[in-house]
């Protein structure tokens, strides 16, 4: 058997140094402009942070005050979108993963759920705005929104709760059971901690969506200028993202670090949500086994 010569091994040396300055360009031109975006969003912003800003209330046409029902609609619509989409989503990805049979109805759900993955957020909203709002005579409130944006997050959820699920080797199916444990038991304490670094991803993409959309809790639940709490599940709230379209675009003369600071906050929500779930994952991944 030959010997590789020198020249052909300087030659995959230089390839290897050209594709990893090729992919460590574009790792650049991708992360670059999200890093300028925020810094810029950041300079503009801080001037308008403050405690008034946070914790007050708007007023004279939500040109002074503060964002503070925004801040808290953002919230219960987020954790409602959770409380409903995340059970639904993660038990549909179990039956699809460990029960389901490989055949043409299931090839075909999965279909579906990656088209509705497509869906404009804006059909979401007028189906919510049909169903729950109208039909249901839910009217705009809390419990709409987090409907219509839990039925937008669930095949988010599905789908890569169902790849995570499926990634966990078999051998540990096999071997749960045929220690004596059922399927329920052998997919509760074996497969599903296994798995649960890549269902907190499919979750936090979720609801990280749901918590930045603007189109959906336009039509369900979002108030122009509601300088109060919500008291219940039926009242309509305030939130982050409608707020910065409304300030942004339909209130004139509204000062730009008002509207900078308040995409500040909207951001910080989302990465604080980010930053809980990575630690979550990462503490699983630690402990997982494969």
């Amino acid at each position: 058997m030959k010997k590789a010569t020198k020249p052909t091994i300087n030659m995959r040396r230089i390839e290897e140094k050209v594709g990893l300055s090729l992919l460590t360009l574009a790792a650049i031109i991708t992360v670059l402009p999200i890093i300028l975006i925020v810094a810029y969003v950041a300079w503009q912003g801080y001037p308008a942070i403050s405690m008034e800003f946070l914790t007050g209330f708007p007023r004279d046409g939500m040109r002074a005050g503060g964002i503070f029902p925004a801040i808290v609609g953002t919230f219960w619509l987020t954790i409602g979108t959770a409380i409903i989409a995340v059970p639904l989503g993660v038990a549909a990805a179990i039956y699809l993963s460990e029960y389901a049979p490989e055949n043409r109805w299931t090839r075909t759900i999965r279909i579906a759920i990656i088209n509705l993955a497509g869906i404009p957020s804006v059909v979401y909203g007028l189906f919510g705005l049909g169903l729950f709002v109208l039909f249901l005579r839910f009217g705009t409130s809390i419990l709409a929104g987090s409907l219509t944006l839990s039925i937008m997050t669930l095949p988010i959820i599905i789908s890569t709760s169902e790849e995570a699920l499926r990634s966990v080797p078999n051998s540990y199916r096999v071997v749960s059971i045929s220690l004596g444990g059922t399927q329920w038991q052998t997919i509760r304490r074996i497969v599903l901690p296994q798995a649960l670094p890549g269902i907190l991803t499919g979750i936090i993409l979720g609801l990280e969506r749901a918590a930045g959309e603007t189109a959906p809790i336009l039509f369900t639940v979002a108030a122009f200028f509601l300088p109060r709490l919500p008291t219940s599940i039926f009242d309509a709230t305030m939130a982050l993202p409608y707020h910065l379209f409304v300030i942004s675009t339909q209130v004139p003369g509204m000062p730009i670090h008002i509207q900078y600071g308040t995409a500040i906050v909207l951001l910080v929500f989302v990465l604080s949500m980010n930053t809980i779930a990575t630690v979550i994952r990462s503490r699983a991944r630690a402990r997982r086994q494969w």
